[in-house]
Parts: C-alpha cells; sequence; structure tokens
C-alpha cells in the first residue's frame, strides 16, 4: 500500500463539503448539526406526533374558543408565576374576578363558559392578563395575543376579542406559488407609508391602490415590512411585541387578509418580514420577564440583551420558544395565506456576537464558539417546517456573514433558507457614489462585487432596500443627484445633474438585476426615484407625516421625469421576467474594457452592454459574442420613453461577422447607456 493512501483524508459525505473542498476541515460541525437536528426532530415526533403538530402553541395558548364545550380557554405558559388572573371590560378589569390554575407544565388556565360570559365577553372585548411574580403584579399582554389595540388617550395597548360572526371568505384556491412565482422579483413594501397623504395607510388602500401598480410594474411578489405588531410606529416594524398580531394601526385582520387574498388573485405572492431574532424590551406591551423569572423566553442576564438593538434576544435552547416561534410560523402561513418569510437579523441570531463589529473572513468563523448552535437548530427547524406546510413557500435569510449552507437543503448538510439578501450590493453602490469619481470606476470591482456569491446558495439582488432610504443614508436617486431632485425633474429641463443621475440609475438597477443573482428587490418608491428618505414620526421630526409617505403623483406626473424611472424599470423588470432571466445560471462576461469603461457579458442568450464613461460615445465598437446569427435591441436605457437621448436606433438588426477566428458584432455604444440584445 503507497503510504499516501494511509494519511489520504476520507471523501466527504456531503453534498455541500463535495461542491466546496474548503469545507472539509468543518465536515463533522455540518454532520452534528445534521444529527442534532434529526435527534430533536425524533424527540419532537415522539411527544407531539410530528413537527407540524408540535407548531400549535397558539391552538391551545391565548383566548381560545371551544365549540364543543361552549366557552373560552383562556391559557398562558408562565412557570414561574405565583399567580395568574384575567381582566378586561368584561369583568371591569377586575384581577381576582377570573384566576387560572397551574398546570404541571408552567401553563395556567381557566374557562369562561358561555353561559356566565356570553353577554360580556364578546367580540372587541378588551382584556389583559395579571401576572403575580416575584417582581410584583403587573398586567400583561398574552404571549399569542392575535389581536392588540392602542388607546387614543392613554397610548395603552390591550388585547382585543377578535371573533367577527362570519369568517373571511377567501377566493384564491387556485393561486400556487410554484405557477406564478418562478423567479421572484420582489417588492418591498411597507403598507402604513403606502399613502401620498401625511397619515398612516392601511391594508384595504394597499390592495386597492398599491397592488395595481406592482402588478404593471411586472414585480410578483410583495414583501411585507411591519405587519407583526410593534407599539413603536418608527421602529419600522423591528421591535416586535405581540408575534401572532397584525399591526392594528392599518386595519382589521380581515383587512389584512382581503390585501393578501387580492395580490393572490393577481399573481402575487406575499412575503411577510418575519422577526425571530429578536424582539422589543418593553414590558408593557411585549414578552420580555413575562413570569418575572428574568428571562423564560429569553437568555437571563446580559446575554438576553442585544448590545447594538435596545432589544430581548431568545434562547433557541428551550422547547417552549422553539415551539412558540415555530408556531408563530405555521399561524401566519395558515390563517393569513402568506406565501413564504424574509427572516429579519439572521446574522444576529447566528452568532453569539451577533455581527456586531466582526469581518468574515474565515471559515473559522461559521463553525467555532462563536457560532449560536442553538440557533442553527432552530433555524433548521423552522425551515424544516415551512417547507413541510407550503409547498413553493419562498425563504429569505437576511444575513451579511456569508454562512456556507445557509441557503441550501438540509439534507445536504445546509441550512434550508432559499435565498439570501446580496447585502454587500447596495453598499457597494453606495460606497462607490459616495467616494469614486464616475471616471474613477473599476469595472473589474465591480464585476467581482456583483459576481462574489457562494455557488449554488441563491442571492436575492438589490440595488437598494428600507435600508438605504431611512433617514440619515440617502436613496440612490438622492445620491446621484441631490437637490436637483427637487428643482430640475421637469421633462424640459435640461439639467446635466438630472441626466447623468438618470441615466446612472437605470444603468446601476440594471446591471444589479442581470449580475447579482436569482432573485431582484426594489424597495417601494425606489423604481420612479423617489426624492425623499423615510422617517417615521417621532418627538425629534414634531410627528410629522412629511417623510413616512410615499409621493405616487410625482411618478403619475407627465411632465416630471420621474416617469422616467418608473417607465425604465417596468420595462427592465418585463424584459427579465420574458427571458426567464435570473433562473439562467450565472452571468459569463465577455468584454471588459476599462479604457473606453465598457462592460459586455451574456446571460440567459441576452448580450449586456454598458457605457460607464462619462463622454466617450463609441462607433463601430466591436467585440465578441458566442454565438453568430442576427442580433437586435430589446431594451435601451437611452430611449426616449425612457428619458435618454435616442441615439441608437433600436429597429436595426445586427449581424455577426468572423474576425480575428470569432464571432463578433459592431455597434454604436454610447456614453451611460446599457443596451440588451438577444438573437433573432
Amino acid at each position: 500500500m503507497e503510504p499516501s493512501a494511509l494519511t489520504a483524508a476520507p471523501e466527504p459525505q456531503l453534498p455541500l463539503v463535495q461542491n466546496d473542498p474548503w469545507l472539509a476541515p468543518y465536515e463533522p460541525v455540518l454532520q452534528a448539526r445534521q444529527q442534532r437536528l434529526e435527534r430533536r426532530l425524533a424527540e419532537i415526533t415522539a411527544q407531539c406526533g410530528s413537527l407540524s403538530k408540535f407548531a400549535t402553541a397558539h391552538q391551545r395558548l391565548g383566548l381560545v374558543y371551544d365549540g364543543r364545550r361552549r366557552g373560552y380557554w383562556f391559557r398562558e405558559w408562565a412557570p414561574a408565576a405565583t399567580y395568574l388572573s384575567l381582566t378586561g371590560d368584561f369583568n371591569n378589569w377586575d384581577r381576582g374576578a377570573n384566576p387560572l390554575q397551574p398546570g404541571s407544565d408552567g401553563v395556567w388556565e381557566t374557562f369562561l363558559p358561555d353561559k356566565d360570559y356570553a353577554g360580556r365577553l364578546t367580540h372587541g372585548s378588551r382584556f389583559k392578563v395579571h401576572v403575580g411574580a416575584a417582581n410584583g403584579g403587573k398586567d400583561r399582554l398574552p404571549a399569542t395575543l392575535r389581536r392588540a389595540v392602542q388607546d387614543e388617550d392613554t397610548k395603552d395597548f390591550a388585547g382585543q376579542v377578535w371573533r367577527p360572526e362570519a369568517p373571511f371568505a377567501w377566493t384564491d384556491q387556485k393561486f400556487r406559488m410554484q405557477n406564478y412565482v418562478r423567479e421572484p422579483f420582489i417588492y418591498e413594501a411597507h403598507v402604513g407609508m403606502a399613502t401620498e397623504e401625511h397619515r398612516l395607510g392601511t391594508y384595504r388602500e394597499f390592495a386597492e391602490k398599491v397592488l395595481p401598480r406592482v402588478q404593471a410594474l411586472g414585480y410578483n411578489c410583495i414583501q411585507l415590512m411591519a405587519v407583526m405588531e410593534h407599539p413603536y410606529y418608527g421602529s419600522f416594524g423591528y421591535h416586535v411585541a405581540n408575534f401572532f398580531a397584525a399591526s392594528s394601526r392599518f386595519g382589521t385582520p380581515e383587512d389584512l387578509k382581503h390585501l393578501i387574498n387580492e395580490a393572490h388573485n393577481r399573481g402575487i405572492a406575499v412575503l411577510l418580514d418575519v422577526v425571530h431574532s429578536h424582539a422589543v424590551k418593553n414590558e408593557a406591551e411585549g414578552l420580555a420577564n413575562f413570569d418575572g423569572s428574568g428571562g423564560q423566553y429569553f437568555h437571563e442576564g446580559a446575554r438576553g440583551n442585544h448590545p447594538g438593538w435596545d432589544s430581548k434576544l431568545f434562547d433557541y435552547s428551550k422547547p417552549e420558544v422553539q415551539q412558540f416561534l415555530l408556531s408563530n410560523l405555521r399561524y401566519w402561513l395558515e390563517e393569513f395565506h402568506f406565501d413564504g418569510f424574509r427572516f429579519d437579523g439572521v446574522t444576529s441570531m447566528l452568532y453569539h456576537h451577533h455581527g456586531e463589529g466582526v469581518a468574515f473572513g474565515s471559515y473559522d468563523q461559521y463553525f467555532g464558539p462563536d457560532v449560536d448552535e442553538d440557533a442553527v437548530l432552530y433555524l433548521q427547524l423552522a425551515t424544516t417546517l415551512v417547507h413541510e406546510l407550503k409547498k413553493g413557500a419562498l425563504l429569505i435569510a437576511e444575513d451579511m456573514s456569508g454562512m456556507p449552507g445557509l441557503c441550501r437543503p438540509i439534507q445536504e448538510g445546509g441550512i434550508g433558507f432559499d435565498y439570501r439578501l446580496g447585502m454587500g450590493i447596495p453598499d457597494y453602490w453606495i460606497k462607490l457614489l459616495k467616494h469614486k469619481r464616475d471616471e474613477d470606476w473599476n469595472l473589474g470591482e465591480l464585476w467581482y462585487t456583483l459576481t462574489n456569491r457562494r455557488l449554488g446558495e441563491k442571492t436575492v439582488a438589490y440595488a437598494e432596500s428600507h435600508d438605504q432610504a431611512l433617514v440619515g443614508d440617502k436613496t440612490l436617486a438622492h445620491w446621484l443627484m441631490d437637490a436637483a431632485v427637487y428643482h430640475n425633474m421637469h421633462r424640459d429641463d435640461p439639467s446635466d445633474i438630472v441626466a447623468r443621475g438618470l441615466a446612472l440609475h437605470k444603468m446601476i438597477r440594471l446591471l444589479t438585476l442581470a449580475l447579482g443573482g436569482e432573485a431582484y428587490l426594489n424597495f417601494i418608491g425606489n423604481e420612479f426615484g423617489h426624492p425623499e428618505w423615510v422617517d417615521f414620526p417621532r418627538e425629534g421630526n414634531n410627528w410629522s407625516y412629511q417623510h413616512a409617505r410615499r409621493q405616487w403623483s410625482l411618478a403619475d406626473n407627465p411632465d416630471l421625469k420621474y416617469q422616467y424611472f418608473q417607465a425604465f424599470d417596468q420595462a427592465m423588470i418585463t424584459t427579465a421576467r420574458q427571458r426567464r432571466l435570473l433562473s439562467a445560471p450565472p452571468a459569463k462576461e465577455l468584454n471588459q474594457d476599462n479604457t473606453n469603461q465598457v462592460l459586455i457579458f451574456e446571460r440567459a442568450g441576452l448580450i449586456f452592454i454598458f457605457n460607464f464613461h462619462v463622454s466617450s460615445s463609441i462607433f463601430d465598437y466591436r467585440f465578441f459574442v458566442p454565438q453568430p446569427g442576427r442580433y437586435r435591441i430589446i431594451l435601451t436605457s437611452d430611449a426616449a420613453q425612457f428619458g435618454g437621448f435616442q441615439r441608437v436606433d433600436d429597429s436595426l438588426t445586427y449581424e455577426t461577422f468572423r474576425e480575428d477566428e470569432v464571432n463578433k458584432l459592431s455597434l454604436y455604444v454610447t456614453n451611460r447607456t446599457a443596451l440588451v440584445l438577444a438573437r433573432v
């Protein structure tokens, strides 16, 4: 036997490692994760029969009507509490009138029969649970509360009985994700700020006024932010208090169902921006210190506090916490017909350091002691559950660390998400616009940034999202045009600043779409270069809605240039959908000309030509193409309907010729222009 055979490394067992040899030293960690998941699933199956049955805490806890016994059960998990009672307007807020009895599993309960309470505990009644514990007695909102409402005068939140006479009548039975969303084109939206008026928008207004716009633009997914109830509007919905309650500030649960039903009937999927990475620290509205133990749902002590977000961190090791969060996912899927989730703050979940001030440059960081393996297990349980419950459901992870396998199937050694957000792309565009002259753009750096992603793990590409729109930052349109975005947008205004901004805005977004991933995302209003940032009403702005709205009239005004941004976005999305661009393999670079600032590549059989030069337009620009034949321009950013100068005749047909023993095309390539060619 050869000596080398004695020391040869074993063949990798997991497909994830087979596809990435650099993972070989970490295969034992990946296998240990798989084995831990298998053990946990076996425990859950032995206890409950299946994972989906385990995820039914919301069907037992909270205020649940029992049709067989005719009355309401109220149950609450509070193992360290010494006394619980249900209090509300039905018993004149008497904390001693309806005590709960403790159970051996830490769940307290009481039954309120119709014969005694039918006329008092009615639809719309308000209630809380009083919790007596080591830290005293406090009125709290139940953990699985389905609806929380705020008193306009006191600003106090209370639970509300929600039992309409007739259930919502769904008409979306024919909607199937796999039929309508072959590649995700995602419209990230916030219902409250979706109106032009200085006030809160509603679910129904969104359904009636925004959905038609989204459909016309060609997007096939809506990603809804701030749906889970949060006490502070300005948190953008990321400090959640009531995980099972759709925010009442935008309307009723039926209104949200109406929105989703209408979206489905328009062929649009709806994703929930779900926040399981942390929770609001408020005790009056949320889960913090619920039973007085200092922990319960969250880690005790310093580990239970997020250092940067001023919020509470879940203890994913606890079976009850796993059950609470998994039940939450099932609830949103089944009760509201959501089609998947964008998981917020996955980096924070995955690591004990939460990604705060950490640069990820070594595989050791993904498999060492900094990783919260309890969170990994929870995410594996979550992705398993969602894919079991809803075929075709989309799961997107907001992770900036690049955890290998995050978006690969569990059986391959992954964590089970479908897509990750390409968070480095918008950061790159902002840094480029902020710190470099147009003349100094490096095409090699640009290509690398937009194509650098893990092989086999799908990415949602985006040039900007809500993160870039928040006050303190600026949208791409604002970075490109600054004050001109307010003063020089009339269609007859010859502003060079706006001409540059409009040209680059179109090129940046098309390049991001074509190169950056297998899905694409746009934030509400950015498709027409919305001129302002997002700043919710707060004390610092005198509670103004000026920047917490979308000015649709700008895009609809034929005298303004905003229409050109929107028209190009629509054409870009339509072209990508028709040509199945995002399901094609990654792009292949054909030409990188740093002298003339021309980048050319192929994807999905299309030829993309980008001339970023500030002034140089080149006649008879010759370049290699893989396929011989005749080509025509199917999209040009310089078209008049997109606010361009119409310098290239897009009615012409271009035929390849042989030069230097390869197939070539010759075109007039104008400066600050993107062209897309297809064979005919």
